[in-house]
């Protein structure tokens, strides 16, 4: 069987859904420095890697956040670790949001 032309590109672009990554911006609203971040989706039990790709986010400022975890979820269970030892959980849809604040 030959295949036209034209349906060879609809055939290739006709595959499984692939996830897209979740970015996001963090913005630091506390009075203590962010140095790492943990996501997980909601129900899991281990977390992932820190996901910053920076040293540390201090307070009062923001930076861009991906999660590329390949999934197709939005609910997820995030981890702050602070530079003085504190840590912070918070489930939140990340889907619908393109900016995440982390308060005292």
């Amino acid at each position: 069987m030959r295949l036209s032309p034209l349906l060879v590109p609809a055939l290739l672009l006709s595959g499984p859904a692939l996830a897209e990554d979740l970015v996001f911006t963090l913005v630091n609203d506390s009075s203590h420095t962010i140095v790492e971040m943990y996501v997980s989706p909601t129900g899991e039990e281990l977390w992932g890697d820190n996901i910053l790709t920076v040293d540390a986010v201090p307070p009062g400022t923001e930076r861009d956040v991906t999660i590329a975890d390949g999934l197709d979820v939005c609910d997820y269970d995030l981890r702050f670790i602070t530079a003085e030892g504190g840590d912070a959980a918070k489930t939140q849809n990340l889907c619908d949001m393109a900016v995440f604040t982390v308060t005292d």
